[in-house]
């Protein structure tokens, strides 16, 4: 009864401005820069990014839905226009890839749930594929076919951290910088908050309102050193 839950300190997140976007972008490029720009561009926790699957991508709605994100629950985020050429290009390839596989027995993705059960065929339609594949298939632990997982957080983290320092960026900015970024930047844009928690899939709206914290509105203020005459 006597015991009283720790209060954790809440820091401001580490927010990259357009500019420093655009740069550590450009100096990207393959599938790493089209993960980057996917997370920057619907505001994705890198899980969510790599482990989307083709049924996931609504080309016409724009639109891209998680499946069990943070908390089990699923969402629908934004799917920049800007992007699907590219991503267009990106599926024609992890088709073939696909056919590939299929060719040589293989073809298979793993399904969450034990759904493999319930739909057996599913796992091998192109549907269910990852968006971003490994490069290489594995053993499917739950069954006795060769699987194609999606590929390693690791790969993009590696792409990511080069790009920043090519770009002399010497912030302390990871991956993730670039979903606090999504949120900051549709805030400073004049989004409403509650369609940035809805976008972020936060439970509550606490959680989205430390953004409006990363950049207060100073345009009416001046610092009373920009004041003095001093050389």
């Amino acid at each position: 009864e006597k015991f009283q839950k720790i209060k954790r300190h809440q820091t401001v997140p580490v927010i990259m401005s357009t500019r420093e976007v655009q740069s550590s972008l450009e100096r990207m490029k393959g599938s790493t820069k089209l993960m980057a720009q996917i997370i920057y561009g619907g505001g994705l926790r890198i899980s969510e990014c790599v482990s989307l699957r083709i049924k996931d991508i609504d080309f016409d709605n724009r639109a891209i839905t998680v499946r069990e994100a943070k908390g089990k629950k699923d969402r629908v985020t934004l799917l920049p226009e800007t992007l699907i050429p590219s991503l267009r290009n990106h599926l024609v390839k992890v088709v073939e890839l696909h056919k590939t596989d299929t060719l040589r027995g293989n073809g298979y993705a793993p399904m969450p749930n034990a759904l493999y059960k319930k739909y057996p065929s599913a796992s091998s339609s192109i549907a269910w594929q990852f968006v971003f594949p490994s490069s290489v298939v594995r053993p499917w632990r739950d069954t006795t076919q060769q699987a194609r997982w999606h590929c390693s957080p690791s790969t993009l983290r590696r792409a990511f951290k080069q790009a920043v320092k090519e770009a002399k960026i010497y912030k302390h900015v990871g991956i993730h910088t670039l979903r606090h970024s999504f949120a900051s930047h549709l805030l400073e844009a004049g989004t409403d908050i509650r369609t940035i928690q809805t976008l972020l899939g936060h439970k509550h709206l606490q959680t989205t309102m430390i953004y409006t914290h990363v950049k207060p509105d100073y345009k009416n203020v001046s610092s009373p050193l920009d004041r003095l005459s001093i050389d």
